[in-house]
């Protein structure tokens, strides 16, 4: 991987995407300090509270801890009022008392997104957030990272391997693939020679616009439940008024 440069700013959220192989998890290990660069450098914004999602976590099914102990787990400071409060950001508060390793793909994305959130992060590091969940629900886990960067203000780093589904909640995408093939708006991207190179014209961008939500597995919620919500026009009005906050991080 070379010749990759990036800012991340303040309530931004920039999404890197590219096919098997590009560098993203490298990138993302780099960018956390897991991994040293063999040339170049990264800056770090001195005192930044980092919080990280990993693309999937494997739980032990013998393993007795409950979704709360375990979004307490190394934050001992966290009251349990404060594990509920994360999990009802993400719409997950029922799952408190849930064994961790009885849930569904679905249900653990949505814990591991409320841990990160729990930390009141600066800059919240996404790998592949919605690994593991159905179709259907990738939409509503999408619209939850965006509502979180709104509560707290900070900066989403997301990876994904394409623009369809996250078309409606970035700001910012950046396509490589051991390089920067291209960047800049969604729109813009999805136009990129690059891009279509890379992805064809086959992954149209996703604009999420439905009146239905979904529950924590992904299934659409009954009428009276239900509430309506534009992904595109909602995130359409975040980039009118400026995808570039003040602030490095």
């Amino acid at each position: 991987m070379h010749d990759i440069s990036l800012q991340l700013r303040a309530r931004e959220i920039v999404t890197v995407i590219g096919p098997n192989g590009a560098g993203k998890t490298t990138l993302l290990r780099l960018l956390l300090g897991l991994n040293r660069p063999t040339a170049g450098r990264i800056h770090r914004r001195p005192g930044l509270r980092l919080a990280y999602m990993p693309q999937r976590m494997h739980v032990d099914a013998s393993m007795p801890m409950s979704v709360g102990r375990f979004l307490q787990l190394g934050q001992p400071g966290i009251p349990r009022a404060e594990a509920d409060a994360a999990l009802a950001r993400v719409r997950a508060e029922k799952l408190c008392n849930a064994r961790l390793a009885d849930l569904s793909g679905g249900e653990m994305q949505r814990v591991l997104l409320a841990r990160a959130a729990s930390r009141r992060p600066e800059l919240m590091v996404l790998d592949e957030p919605t690994q593991g969940v159905d179709v259907s629900g990738q939409g509503e886990v999408y619209q939850l990272i965006a509502a979180l960067r709104d509560e707290l203000g900070c900066g989403v780093l997301l990876v994904s391997h394409d623009l369809h589904m996250v078309m409606a909640a970035t700001d910012q995408v950046l396509c490589i693939n051991q390089h920067i093939c291209c960047h800049g708006h969604p729109e813009q991207v999805s136009r990129d020679p690059a891009y279509l190179e890379l992805f064809g014209d086959k992954l149209a961008p996703y604009t999420h616009q439905h009146n239905h939500a979904h529950d924590l597995g992904g299934d659409i919620l009954p009428e009276h439940h239900q509430c309506r919500h534009d992904h595109s026009g909602e995130s359409k009005n975040k980039r009118e008024r400026g995808s570039r906050g003040s602030g490095n991080e």
